[in-house]
């Protein structure tokens, strides 16, 4: 049986706090970039401390989901002043969204999806204009996954701490349809 695991009152996505596992949380990084590890991916999550982890929350607004109460997904906006690092990243009003996890178990289910609007809606209110995010040319199940959600093609760039080449994509954040219309 097909479980909706997006149901309000299954689901639920929060901000971190200092109270959260970062144990847990490292560990479900790992679990979810296991099968870009076995890529050969060199992404900073395959195998991250929770020193490492606990960094990269400090970076931005680090949000959490929780399935029926466990831990099962995150992913860290990063509001425009808070991202920088290749040409389109140092725009103003490009805000950016990383450390990005499902639990392998629980995915294609619409998890990614709630926290991925959850993002947008944060860094919306943060002001910015345009979301972006970068993932290794070579994961084109992913490449596909952010372009069949709006996400659009910037450029490349090569990462110091990565042994491939990343694509940024970037979705334009439009208003609340309400403020659109009113117009």
């Amino acid at each position: 049986m097909h479980h909706d695991a997006t149901a309000e009152h299954l689901l639920s996505i929060r901000p971190a706090t200092a109270q959260d596992n970062i144990t847990a949380l490292t560990q479900l990084l790992h679990r979810a970039y296991q099968r870009l590890g076995n890529m050969g991916l060199r992404y900073m999550a395959v195998d991250q401390t929770e020193a490492v982890t606990q960094e990269r929350m400090a970076q931005g607004t680090c949000l959490l989901a929780f399935y029926q109460g466990s831990l099962c997904g995150t992913i860290l906006l990063r509001n425009a002043q808070q991202t920088n690092g290749c040409p389109w990243y140092n725009q103003p009003q490009v805000a950016s969204i990383g450390q990005f996890a499902v639990d392998p178990d629980l995915q294609a289910q619409g998890i990614g999806w709630r926290l991925m609007q959850a993002a947008e809606q944060l860094a919306r209110e943060s002001g910015a204009k345009e979301l972006a995010l970068d993932t290794a040319e070579q994961a084109e199940h992913l490449v596909g996954w952010y372009q069949r959600l709006g996400y659009r093609f910037i450029e490349t760039v090569q990462w110091g701490h990565t042994n491939y080449r990343s694509v940024i994509l970037s979705l334009k954040l439009h208003q609340e349809a309400q403020e659109v219309l009113s117009l």
